[in-house]
């Protein structure tokens, strides 16, 4: 029987299991808070990222979630520096021009602050002279860092990032740091 694991990936915690990095490394990593043996993430998602990760026992699935051939939407919730005008949020719809080529058109729209979003820690930086909003962003492609370039090629840098759905799993209430088994 397949397993499907929802996880609500913190701030500053590597999406994999072990840290191959510095020997001795105090990096956080997924075997902080998920002891499932045999379950894998579809997909990555930075370090410096939070919210939704999907893992799994199985590898086809795995595949269809991870590989950007399959199309899987998957929808941000983005803090941005400033507030996006008509023109900036058209650009991100039909799709933005980046050091690897055009994106792909994605989905967005200006939201109110997410409901019960948790603390960040460390706290996103504040400047009352630069004002700040949310934007729902869903992309079909994963290139590296690809929603931050985008927010940052059309003048809003990525201040916050939270991936709240992959495909038909939602992040809803999941707590941060916490996981749960998911219908498939």
């Amino acid at each position: 029987m397949t397993r499907v694991i929802l996880f609500n990936k913190p701030f500053d915690v590597l999406s994999q299991f072990t840290d191959k990095g510095t020997e001795g490394s105090t990096r956080r990593t997924l075997s902080d808070f998920i002891d499932i043996p045999k379950v894998y993430p579809a997909g990555r998602l930075d370090r410096d990222s939070e919210g939704l990760m999907v893992l799994t026992d199985d590898g086809k699935l795995q595949a269809r979630i991870s590989n950007p051939r399959h199309k899987m939407a998957k929808t941000y919730w983005v803090q941005i520096e400033g507030i996006p005008d008509a023109a900036a949020l058209t650009a991100l719809r039909k799709g933005v021009e980046l050091k690897d080529g055009l994106t792909k058109p994605a989905q967005v729209q200006q939201i109110d602050t997410p409901h019960d979003l948790w603390p960040r820690t460390p706290p996103v930086r504040f400047r009352k002279s630069v004002p700040d909003c949310w934007i729902a962003l869903t992309i079909r492609e994963g290139r590296n860092r690809q929603v931050r370039r985008m927010t940052a090629a059309v003048g809003h840098p990525t201040l916050r990032l939270i991936r709240a759905q992959i495909g038909q799993w939602k992040l809803d209430d999941l707590e941060t740091g916490t996981w749960r088994d998911a219908p498939h």
